[in-house]
């Protein structure tokens, strides 16, 4: 069996971190399987990225031109045309024969909607935000236009009916409809049940399957020692808050995690922010505040994760947080609000806290929770439980290989 991952990139982002760990689990699984993507940062082997100058200078600019349509929107969230040419992007697929193609994270001007029709391999398309089957937004918010046909879209504050996200969603249908190969995984079960809602994939197949993550690397780390590596105090209890752009993106939820902070009671704390520098005007909280920056390597995170007594996913929506994955693998439990993928790895009172949506006095409640509870080291083994249970990378990788399996054998069958 000979599998290709595409992704954008293999390091940078959410969704690449997902998609590489996917990579690495199926090659201990003794797949071959490589990963081709437009920004490469690993010295991996088995990652193809764009090696010539010019074509990293193509990459980059594939990424400018693909923004063009939004010029003339004030957009006020994340939103992709599919705009750009993919640049042989799918004719280096073809010419890499795999027997399936692993789609992950596709924007930013890496492929075009209309090439998805050009793979001709069948095609797994694991959705890692709800971009696949919307007119172009990344996440939709309370919109379900997505269940129609999209226009007088939120994301871009538009009024009109026929707007760019109208044209998106028509030429999806088009191509989609073109493509009998194509299976879709909602990485949560929150996504699998939107994208089964939705018109551009209620007909086809729609599973769930998680992002896997390494429990041997991903476990408990001694607290003290943690503490001490990191310079952070050994007797405070410690929040830790942390995503791409955490304190900048509304959608991670800073503002409602600022809100519920001013509401602990509890004031022997400290509050540990990571994917952030500290901005010119730093929130002022009465105790003190560490921000710490982009952390790129697993044996940092996880040290950090065991540092903290609680780490908090204030997301206001979300698919499934490596955060959250992370964070549960050290044992570490979480706190965010009941909304997205949250609850496919949070357990109300059982290895966290799950909040009542957006109710910023029940965050706080369950921060407090956590850090007052009588038996941590209960929560702690409890959060490490489920992790090992349900997203271990080699319990993961074999549900992969059987979706994997079936798909190269309809194509055989000609059962599509």
């Amino acid at each position: 069996m000979k599998i290709l991952i595409v992704n954008f990139s293999d390091m940078e982002g959410g969704a690449a971190r997902a998609a590489y760990r996917l990579h690495t689990s199926l090659l201990k699984e003794d797949i071959d399987c490589q990963m081709l993507v437009l920004r490469k940062r690993s010295e991996d082997d088995t990652v193809i990225g764009p090696t010539s100058i010019a074509r990293k200078f193509t990459a980059k600019l594939q990424s400018i031109i693909n923004t063009f349509p939004l010029k003339h929107y004030d957009c006020k969230d994340e939103f992709s045309a599919s705009f750009s040419p993919s640049f042989q992007i799918v004719e280096k697929i073809n010419k890499l024969n795999p027997d399936l193609v692993h789609l992950h994270w596709i924007n930013a001007g890496f492929l075009k909607i209309e090439d998805l029709k050009k793979i001709k391999a069948p095609i797994v398309w694991s959705l890692h935000d709800m971009w696949a089957f919307t007119g172009g937004c990344h996440y939709a918010d309370t919109c379900v236009s997505y269940t129609a046909n999209c226009g007088n879209c939120p994301v871009l504050n538009s009024i009109k009916e026929n707007d760019l996200s109208r044209d998106i969603f028509k030429r999806k249908q088009k191509i989609f409809f073109e493509i009998n190969n194509l299976t879709i995984v909602g990485l949560s079960k929150w996504l699998e049940t939107c994208a089964k809602s939705s018109t551009l994939f209620k007909n086809r197949e729609v599973v769930n399957l998680p992002n896997p993550i390494d429990t041997s690397v991903f476990k408990p780390f001694a607290k003290e020692e943690a503490r001490s590596l990191l310079g952070l105090p050994k007797k405070k209890k410690l929040i830790l808050f942390g995503a791409m752009s955490a304190t900048s993106n509304p959608r991670k939820g800073f503002i409602e995690l600022k809100s519920a902070l001013k509401n602990l009671q509890n004031r022997d704390i400290e509050f540990l922010v990571f994917g952030s520098d500290q901005p010119k005007d730093p929130q002022e909280f009465d105790f003190k505040t560490h921000y710490l920056g982009q952390l790129n390597t697993d044996i940092s995170l996880v040290k950090l994760y065991s540092a903290a007594d609680v780490v908090i996913v204030p997301s206001l929506q979300e698919n499934l947080s490596n955060v959250i994955l992370e964070s549960l693998s050290c044992g570490t439990p979480v706190v965010g609000f009941k909304i997205g993928g949250n609850s496919d790895m949070i357990e109300h009172k059982i290895n966290g806290y799950l909040a009542e949506p957006y109710e910023t006095d029940d965050l706080a409640h369950g921060i407090e929770w956590v850090l007052n509870h009588e038996n941590s080291k209960e929560i702690s083994k409890m959060a490490r439980d489920k992790v090992l249970k349900n997203f271990d990378s080699k319990l993961v990788a074999k549900k992969y290989i059987e979706l994997y399996n079936k798909n190269i054998e309809k194509k055989t069958t000609g059962s599509y």
